[in-house]
């Protein structure tokens, strides 16, 4: 391959990394070979020495590739070294009432902890944030902004950045218009507002399962009961299951995270989602679709969100940038389709506006703030560090670990021996200085005793193995 078939659309070190990947993942290179030399992989390329470094320097730092002193380059880890995936949830589905609060809590007190080694949160680490470029939106804010910001903002949200909102649904294929979106403190308050739109005490709502605990918690909050369906650690939640609970019970509305889901990391394929669509429009029931993730994919496109589909009004798509740019600015936001007015008049109710300087600021920061180049960056941060992690869980973790495989997101899905009990587990790692968060709070069935999450936001460093290899000893311990 000649510099002449390269692209321009990718850095050059990065097309060139991208093919050896392919090679390692094709075992035409084997882990022990040796790479070529830099002098022979920037003549076969047709590029520049430094070009050469930098492509090798990628595959190190995603734990591919190795370097030996004055031998050169190995390849240390193939793709086909990953554990076994997760088995395919089997949750009662029956319908019942939730309680997972004071599980939650117990877990809340020390998983935003500064003293541990987190792997908890699923969020991005700071460093991996443009914090400076949106200070300078925030001043900007401060000084040219109507009132400087000090007055109440529309209910629905500030103009400018619904319409920044809005351009970003391009992203995606949609086509929204800027009084179609009601602007929220993050997505799980986006999705709360959505599901009191279209629910009432008592209701049934039907639930992806394994879920992210915060939208059982909204659940249980509104006094609803949930069924909880099947979930693929690969391709999302059985639709078979979902059209089966809705013929079996009175379900009000479908919940799910159809891209990257929280905690499986699992993608719902594009085909699947407009099949959900179908489902739910056939039966005239609203499915509130949790999108937080979907800026965040490791591969060379977008996944498309079930709100491309919907041409009845039907999904309610909720997003922010809680898990992109900035958590602690709780900027979020709902697509709420036909029910746009519900949930207009629930926020009106509920807080009447969100904070003015927040929205000024990040709708700036949309419009010139490069947001797309930032996004690139962190992708490729997320993917590099969820190989590494990954790779510290094979060479720590009992043999019989399985581990889910995302292509984009935050967090790994790790079931363990049935032996292990991950919330004793959590209990012993606390001691360790380690947070870690048990299965058993993304069900409110209590689900997956053996079976946690592990959050790949943080980079790589010396911290995170040995963590993991902390977690390693004490599960063995236990099994």
């Amino acid at each position: 391959m000649k510099k002449s078939l390269l692209n321009s659309e990718d850095h050059l070190y990065l097309q060139v990394a991208d093919g050896l990947e392919k090679m390692i993942a094709d075992e035409v290179l084997r882990i022990g070979d040796k790479l070529p030399s830099v002098r022979v992989l920037s003549e076969e390329y047709g590029i520049s020495m430094g070009t050469a470094f930098q492509a090798y320097y990628h595959l190190e730092g995603r734990g591919l590739i190795e370097s030996r002193p004055k031998s050169g380059y190995y390849v240390r880890f193939n793709h086909k070294r990953f554990p076994q995936l997760p088995t395919v949830s089997t949750p009662d589905t029956l319908s019942h009432d939730v309680s997972v609060k004071e599980m939650i809590a117990s877990i809340y007190r020390d998983i935003v902890s500064a003293e541990v080694i987190n792997l908890a949160l699923a969020v991005p680490d700071a460093s991996l944030l443009p914090t400076a470029k949106i200070n300078k939106s925030v001043v900007y804010a401060i000084r040219h902004a109507k009132d400087h910001c000090i007055n109440y903002e529309n209910t629905q949200g500030n103009l400018e950045l619904r319409q920044q909102v809005a351009k970003l649904s391009f992203n995606w294929g949609g086509k929204i218009k800027p009084d179609e979106i009601v602007i929220t403190s993050g997505c799980l308050d986006a999705m709360t507002l959505c599901l009191k739109a279209v629910t009432k005490d008592g209701d049934t709502v039907a639930v992806e399962c394994p879920n992210y605990f915060g939208v059982y918690q909204a659940i249980e909050s509104i006094g609803l009961k949930v069924i909880e369906i099947s979930s693929d650690p690969v391709s999302g939640i059985d639709l078979n299951a979902v059209e089966k609970a809705i013929k079996k019970s009175k379900v009000k509305a479908v919940v799910c995270i159809p891209n990257f889901n929280n905690p499986l990391g699992s993608c719902m394929p594009d085909e699947n989602k407009m099949k959900l669509v179908e489902i739910i429009s056939r039966y005239e029931i609203p499915l509130i679709e949790d999108d937080i993730y979907g800026e965040l994919y490791f591969g060379k496109s977008r996944p498309k969100t079930c709100k491309y589909y919907d041409k009845k009004g039907l999904v309610m798509h909720c997003s922010s940038l809680s898990k992109s740019l900035a958590p602690g600015y709780r900027i979020g936001w709902a697509m709420p389709g036909k029910y746009v007015e519900q949930v207009k008049h629930l926020k009106r109710i509920q807080s009447i506006s969100n904070p003015t300087l927040t929205q000024v600021a990040i709708a700036h920061f949309l419009k010139n703030g490069r947001f797309e180049y930032h996004l690139k960056n962190l992708r490729k941060a997320l993917h590099t560090q969820s190989l590494r992690y990954v790779q510290a869980i094979i060479k720590y973790f009992p043999a019989d670990t399985k581990v889910s495989r995302p292509h984009g997101g935050f967090s790994l899905w790790v079931e363990l021996n049935k032996k292990a009990d991950t919330f004793k587990l959590r209990t012993e790692a606390i001691k360790q200085g380690i947070s870690i968060v048990p299965g058993k709070i993304f069900s409110a069935n209590c689900n997956y005793s053996n079976c946690l999450r592990i959050s790949f936001g943080k980079p790589w460093n010396e911290d995170i193995d040995y963590g993991i290899m902390m977690l390693g000893k004490l599960i063995k311990k236990m099994i």
